[in-house]
């Protein structure tokens, strides 16, 4: 299909991985930048990332080693974080983890709070791909933190074949044993691929023909699940799903029949940020926390961990050499050309997006 949309600086990152040495990391490192007393009354750091998406030995290591209780809490999707930070929630959370696109929205609503990059001096660490992007330039708000792909993620025991195209997911053979994630820029830009339009349109009609076509696979039983899909796979609840990369990763070392694939239409590329929000109780402790994941060592144990691309230059050379050497994970130019990265779209756009998913929730809940 035609290029839809530019991709920007990201993709030399692959020439770095192609030639980093590629051993392991077994420890964490030992010293510790000084607490600071800003904090020093109040030593909680509340979390709020994506599911199974950090190393849990990262958070023990953390508060061992700077007398800080980490308070970790999940959340399904973006539209929950901009969701919870509108309602008036910027002072519920220290440290936030929402993707590319939906920085460019907490932004514009003053969302965030800028950092201080003195307390951040492993920001060195960051690949110069991945400083200043289009959705936050000079990195005023954020740091990256990971980066992957969208792809399908199934049982090839079940489907009894390979799996290379988003048509699948709507073969009656399958009907009943899918699912979709309850993520509306994610599985709607999905069907605007596969219908041969752009994942960041803003024709009210393209959008439309999105919504009917999710609509009308009611019959074979499509379902619409949150960040638990790779779970859903694992227990056999479903076949087929729409996952992020690193999430299927993980389960296929717990069952060899598991496969991901980037379907042949093309897929989503993202990347994941830290950021704080305006009124973070401790953001001199978050940024803390920040500079502690952009160490090379805890960056190459992280994504080590959770299977994703690291934007941390530095880690790329403790990366597992499979990990790195994986083309899922680290694509190849062939497969690079068919991925696209999701940006923030205008108010009226973004309004029919949402109002489509809503009448398509409704659908599958009636």
């Amino acid at each position: 299909m035609a290029r839809m949309g530019s991709r920007p600086w990201i993709w030399t990152i692959f020439i770095l991985a192609v030639i980093a040495a590629g051993c392991n990391s077994d420890s964490l490192p030992e010293t510790p930048t000084e607490a600071s007393p800003k904090d020093a009354g109040n030593r909680i750091l509340r979390v709020y990332n994506w599911d199974t998406y950090i190393d849990p030995d990262i958070l023990t290591d953390f508060e061992q080693k700077y007398d800080v209780k980490i308070e970790y809490m999940v959340f399904d999707s973006d539209d929950d974080v901009v969701s919870e930070l509108e309602s008036g929630a910027t002072d519920r959370y220290d440290l936030i983890v929402p993707s590319d696109f939906n920085v460019s929205v907490l932004r514009s609503k003053r969302l965030l709070a800028p950092l201080d990059k003195e307390s951040i001096p492993n920001f060195v660490n960051i690949d110069p791909l991945f400083v200043s992007p289009v959705f936050d330039p000079a990195n005023r708000y954020c740091a990256p933190y990971q980066w992957g792909t969208v792809g399908i993620g199934y049982d090839i025991d079940a489907t009894g074949e390979e799996i290379d195209s988003w048509a699948d997911f709507f073969n009656p053979a399958y009907a009943g044993r899918v699912a979709m994630l309850d993520d509306d820029r994610t599985t709607m830009g999905i069907i605007l691929i596969l219908l041969g339009y752009s994942p960041n349109t803003t024709n009210a009609g393209e959008i439309a023909e999105a919504a009917e076509f999710l609509k009308t696979q009611r019959e074979l039983g499509l379902a619409i699940t949150g960040d638990e899909s790779q779970d859903l796979l694992l227990d056999g609840s479903y076949d087929l799903v729409l996952e992020w990369s690193g999430d299927i990763f993980q389960l296929m070392a717990e069952n060899s029949n598991i496969r991901y694939t980037i379907p042949a239409e093309g897929s989503i590329i993202w990347v994941d940020n830290m950021c704080i929000p305006a009124d973070a109780p401790n953001k001199a402790m978050a940024e803390q926390f920040i500079d502690y994941i952009l160490d090379p060592e805890v960056g190459a144990i992280l994504s080590n961990y959770v299977q994703y691309g690291t934007p941390n230059k530095e880690s790329l050379p403790l990366i597992n050499v499979f990990d790195l050497n994986n083309p899922a994970i680290y694509p190849p130019d062939s497969v690079r050309d068919r991925l696209f990265f999701l940006v923030d779209v205008n108010l009226a756009a973004a309004e029919v997006y949402n109002q489509a998913w809503e009448e398509i929730l409704a659908q599958q809940e009636s």
